[in-house]
């Protein structure tokens, strides 16, 4: 299978840039948060088992789900959020395996936010990135981004890990806290290393 780089990093810290960037560069990008996505839209298979343990309520009268009530259902019910990630999270996992069995770049970054919260994928990657910015960060980015009050941020953050033991468990930081052409030259520079070590994966 194709040489894999674990993505990871806290809300807010800026994954998607860091992913895009990595694209741009030739990486083939899997972003769990997409794939998450797709499954649970109207007529989809997570969207169908959602709707049948959690209930119509959560059906908008334009059909979608109400991501906004079962974002709040889930961070204030761990059992409510446990049933969520046991639908989701085996459906994810496997359109992951299926698009890098077909991935014809030199290397693939898959983009896993709770990638040491869950440990589904830590036998999966070869190597483990970290984005990383200081708290503060995370949530104002976080809180223009998303329109959440700064509890609702906080909340979610405390359902990751913490940002200390997430950078312990890191192969590669990358520093999101500069400017973007200082973050592009850092990723330029991994870039080159992940190619590296892709080449030479036995």
């Amino acid at each position: 299978m194709v040489y894999c780089v674990g993505l990871t990093g806290g809300i807010g810290c800026g994954k998607s840039t860091v992913a895009q960037a990595f694209e741009a560069l030739g990486a083939a990008v899997i972003d769990t948060d997409s794939i998450s996505h797709a499954l649970t839209q109207p007529g989809a298979p997570g969207y169908q088992e959602i709707i049948k343990q959690f209930g119509a309520d959560l059906v908008l009268p334009q059909g979608g789900l109400d991501r906004a009530k079962l974002r709040a259902l889930i961070f204030s019910d761990a059992a409510a959020k446990a049933k969520l990630e046991s639908i989701l999270h085996p459906m994810i996992q496997a359109q992951v395996q299926t698009e890098l069995k077909h991935c014809h770049a030199s290397y693939a970054v898959v983009v896993i936010p709770l990638l040491f919260e869950t440990k589904n994928y830590l036998a999966l990657v070869q190597r483990k990135l970290v984005v990383d910015c200081d708290e503060s960060s995370q949530i104002a980015r976080t809180m223009a981004r998303s329109h959440l009050s700064e509890a609702e941020v906080r909340a979610i953050m405390a359902t990751q890990l913490p940002r200390q033991e997430r950078l312990k468990q890191a192969d590669d930081i990358l520093h999101n806290e500069s400017d973007l052409e200082t973050l592009r030259l850092s990723i330029a520079a991994l870039h080159d290393q992940y190619l590296a070590m892709a080449i030479a994966k036995p």
